[in-house]
């Protein structure tokens, strides 16, 4: 199959060309670089079935060329991070927005395939867990600039949906807390980096508020598995939570790096405003409910926290400057 993956030199996205190519595939992947790496495409760059282009979703032009020979799209393109959501809204929600409209419309013309990649933001400040893929999105104040990101998913998902309403065969997947080789840039706000640096570095390990908040981290393997089984006729018109049903706390998780890594590292507890500012909020926990995932997409988390940080921790010591 002809697949174009939008943001395909990201953490999530490189990982997933290598899969695809792996399973027979033609790729093509579009990304600006903002903040992709043409190194995490480096194994597949010269690959007889993989094109690599340089451009931005948000550039028509370039999309429809790359989309008129596509069978099926992945868009992972997208403005995110905490520190994006505080500093620029107006990033954030245009570059989601807009890239994600531009690809709805060049695929409903030719009935291309899309798997649209949300975010377990969407359900926002709902405490009623699991999250099931019907459960409700409850956000804070528009004033709130930290809820930017996950209001611009959710109208992503509104696009995709009201496509799908008119025949586009769309699935859209929302990730919980992923994570792996190649998430290295910390300036975005993803904690198991951030901490894996701090760690090999014998620097504080920064803790916002006091730890207890929990996610549930999914190893990329598992994202990018789950990621792939949505090309089936199966997932068209349905959300699913791809993810890991295991709860860890962030005082929990930063205590697991500083153990792996041998690190004489404190850990030092930071305010939410001293780190993003006033008004800033943040959720006790996120776990999905797979019940869906299972059992459509056959979806099954099987790598463990312990075996996904050695992994990432074996990758970071020898990609440190990254």
């Amino acid at each position: 199959m002809n697949i174009l993956v939008t943001g395909g030199a990201g953490f999530i996205g490189s990982h997933l060309v290598s899969a695809l190519l792996l399973q027979g595939h033609k790729v093509i992947t579009l990304d600006d670089l903002s903040a992709g790496r043409r190194e995490f495409l480096q194994e597949v760059l010269a690959h007889e079935n993989h094109t690599f282009v340089h451009g931005s979703v948000l550039n028509r032009r370039v999309l429809k060329q790359c989309m008129d020979q596509a069978e099926a799209v992945f868009h992972l393109s997208a403005v995110l991070g905490v520190k994006n959501t505080v500093e620029d809204p107006i990033k954030v929600i245009e570059g989601n927005i807009d890239g994600t409209r531009h690809v709805l419309e060049l695929a409903f013309r030719r009935g291309v395939k899309v798997i649209f990649a949300s975010t377990s933001e969407i359900y926002g400040k709902n405490t009623i867990l699991p999250f099931s893929e019907t459960s409700d999105r409850v956000y804070g104040a528009p004033s709130i600039h930290r809820w930017c990101y996950a209001t611009a998913k959710s109208v992503d998902e509104h696009l995709c949906f009201a496509y799908a309403d008119r025949g586009l065969p769309v699935t859209v997947l929302r990730y919980f807390n992923a994570y792996g080789p190649r998430q290295s840039n910390s300036q975005y706000g993803m904690v198991i980096p951030r901490f894996i640096r701090a760690a090999l570095r014998g620097e504080p390990l920064q803790v916002h508020g006091d730890g207890s908040q929990s996610r549930c981290f999914t190893y990329v393997e598992d994202t990018v598995k789950g990621t792939i089984s949505a090309l089936g006729r199966e997932a068209d018109g349905l959300a699913f939570n791809i993810g890991s049903n295991r709860p860890t706390t962030v005082l929990e998780l930063a205590r697991m790096i500083i153990s792996m890594t041998n690190s004489q590292s404190p850990i030092h507890f930071v305010s939410y405003e001293q780190a993003y500012g006033k008004g800033y909020e943040d959720m006790p926990a996120r776990i999905p409910d797979l019940t869906r995932s299972g059992a459509i997409l056959g979806y099954s988390p099987s790598i463990s926290l312990e075996e996904g940080l050695a992994n990432t921790i074996s990758w970071s010591r020898r990609n440190e400057t990254l």
